[in-house]
């Protein structure tokens, strides 16, 4: 495909045919010479909106941004509705390769009731490989609204599904070979099936209508990031057991391998949600299929600290994410 916007040509074709689920809530959606979207909500529904780059990885891409915008929202305890996109693509790039990651994107839509509402494709030498960003927006009532800054002293911090997963699963796929030269082909390749696991829609709506204060998902900067996260944004402390963060084993090898902390590796699937009745929330979730542990407790004050057989570590702000110290 040549450098600048896409054909009209390549928009029908690789772009527009392959977006087929809608929602009734947007009046207009993706077409040719529509730049905007346009939706419908009830009296006592508020938009909720967030964006996201995906920069870190080309293997599963479509995948991943949908599943990371989704997740955002729902953190907030709302529905997302639909997703704008603008696609920057290399030089040199193809039409089918464009095609594909279009038929990805709307099969996750499609899996998690949201609709592709419109967007951009650009063929640009800024890039150099290629750049998806996603703006996604959600509805729901105001008396639902739960945001990060809701954590308070003497509840306890429910953590969903196992540190490190994402980047567990990009790192499996993306250093197969690597991987390979140690480890079996079933050993990879459960730890690449880690992606069908990113989604937290299904958690965050169980949370939402169990009556949590606060939820954050676990993306850049780990567990690790997300506990100071989480703390800062309510201005409290943490007290966290590290024996207590669920980790799968195919982390713990993998990590060792690259010389890599997995509880600040990248963890989008993982949601940390604080409440009242946090051993009540991990049985409704645990029924629900969603494995999660009650990890720690907050506290006053702005000291956040994790616990490891009587050593003492302090978190500190979000550095660098782990998976950007090996060539992905």
């Amino acid at each position: 495909m040549n450098i600048g916007k896409v054909s009209e040509t390549v928009l029908k074709r690789s772009i527009l045919k392959q977006i087929k689920h809608r929602r009734e809530e947007v009046l207009v959606g993706p077409g040719v010479g529509e730049d905007c979207s346009v939706l419908e909500l009830k009296g006592d529904e508020v938009f909720v909106i967030s964006t996201d780059p995906i920069t870190g990885t080309t293997q599963n891409i479509g995948t991943l941004a949908v599943h990371i915008t989704a997740n955002d929202i729902s953190s907030g305890g709302a529905e997302v509705v639909g997703i704008m996109l603008t696609v920057l693509l290399p030089e040199g790039s193809r039409e089918s390769d464009l095609k594909e990651m279009m038929k990805e994107m709307e099969a996750v839509c499609e899996s998690l009731d949201i609709e592709i509402m419109g967007g951009h494709t650009e063929i640009t030498a800024a890039v150099n490989q290629p750049v998806i960003t996603v703006t996604g927006v959600g509805k729901m009532s105001k008396r639902h609204m739960i945001k990060t800054a809701g954590a308070a002293p003497g509840q306890e911090v429910v953590m969903t599904k196992w540190t490190g997963l994402e980047g567990t699963a990009i790192i499996a796929s993306r250093k197969e070979k690597e991987l390979l030269s140690k480890y079996t082909m079933d050993f990879v390749a459960g730890a690449k099936n880690f992606i069908r696991n990113i989604s937290v829609v299904a958690e965050a709506k169980i949370a939402r209508n169990f009556g949590v204060t606060s939820m954050h998902d676990a993306t850049e900067g780990g567990i690790f990031g997300a506990l100071w996260e989480l703390g800062e944004a309510s201005g409290v402390g943490l007290e966290i057991d590290l024996k207590k963060i669920p980790i799968k084993q195919e982390t713990i090898e993998i990590c060792e391998f690259y010389d890599l902390n997995p509880y600040q590796l990248i963890s989008s699937g993982v949601m940390l949600i604080v409440t009242d009745r946090a051993n009540e929330l991990v049985e409704v979730l645990k029924k629900n299929n969603i494995p999660a542990a009650v990890i720690g407790r907050i506290t006053a004050g702005n000291d956040r600290i994790v616990l490891n057989e009587g050593e003492k570590r302090f978190l500190v702000p979000p550095q660098s994410d782990e998976l950007y110290k090996i060539s992905i």
